[in-house]
């Protein structure tokens, strides 16, 4: 029987976490570099990089950052470039930017569509198109090894189902459209070994959810979330671990096109 760490360990990988300054992308981040991955952090937000980057060392991870916003190929890409030149290829993408402005469907602005589909969506595929290239050529010339890359999605339950807190429909809208694109790329890259899967959380307590004068959910969305789920509570920090991690590792290889619900049974109902 194979050892915990030959399941998923990921020592001599370099994983490429986008969003990763804070909530389900600083904890991916975190993950994998616990597992010995190399990582290589990116966000818009300069100032909280440093400390995520602090933490993953802590794991004895070798890890950079560089800022840039994720709606901007050519940020990604010179970016994407910096860091593999300092930290190696990129085995592992995690992308898990995100936002999602708040407006009732029939006065949702064409200002905030714009916002929510250009950095849940169009920035994915940037991303994806990017990383996924190069990881292509690299399978084109070893076609020996077992693995050539593996494409992560951070989605939402609400790409599958509505909304029955918030009034997003553009982050509905750009979830939907990222579980589908994760289908797609699973169907084309296969061929190539890489493998393109998305986690599909519920409602966890990040700065998406928070009241950022209190730092807690508001009382009345809080009390609507659980009522939402099966298990009568929201997300807690360290349970999307396990999956990220699972779809990060070699026990993953033939988990393709999936979206994973982690959404404690809100998509059972």
């Amino acid at each position: 029987m194979a050892s915990i760490q030959e399941l998923f360990g990921l020592e001599g990988k370099t994983a490429l976490v986008i969003g990763s300054s804070s909530g389900l992308g600083r904890e991916a981040a975190e993950t994998l570099a616990s597992a010995g991955a190399s990582i290589g952090l990116m966000a818009r937000r300069s100032s909280l990089l440093e400390e995520v980057a602090d933490s993953c060392r802590s794991y004895g991870s070798q890890v950079n950052w560089i800022q840039a916003d994720a709606t901007q190929r050519s940020e990604l890409e010179s970016g994407i470039s910096s860091l593999e030149s300092k930290l190696g290829e990129i085995d592992i993408l995690v992308y898990a930017a995100g936002v999602a402005p708040l407006k009732r469907a029939e006065s949702h602005s064409e200002e905030k569509w714009n916002q929510a589909i250009s950095t849940n969506l169009t920035g994915a595929f940037y991303a994806s198109q990017i990383v996924g290239s190069r990881m292509i050529q690299r399978s084109k010339q070893d076609h020996n090894s077992w693995d050539g890359g593996r494409l992560i999605m951070i989605g939402s339950i609400m790409g599958s189902h509505g909304n029955p807190v918030h009034r997003n429909i553009g982050y509905a809208a750009s979830k939907g459209g990222l579980d589908n694109m994760v289908r797609q790329l699973a169907v084309e890259w296969a061929p190539y070994r890489i493998t393109t899967n998305s986690i599909a959380p519920s409602y966890f307590k990040t700065e998406m959810t928070i009241d950022p004068t209190t730092g807690e959910i508001p009382t009345e969305m809080l009390n609507r979330m659980e009522q939402f789920s099966p298990t009568g509570r929201i997300g807690e920090t360290g349970e999307i671990s396990s999956s990220i991690l699972f779809l990060a590792s070699r026990s993953s290889s033939y988990i393709n096109g999936a979206i994973i619900p982690v959404d404690g049974g809100w998509s059972a109902w």
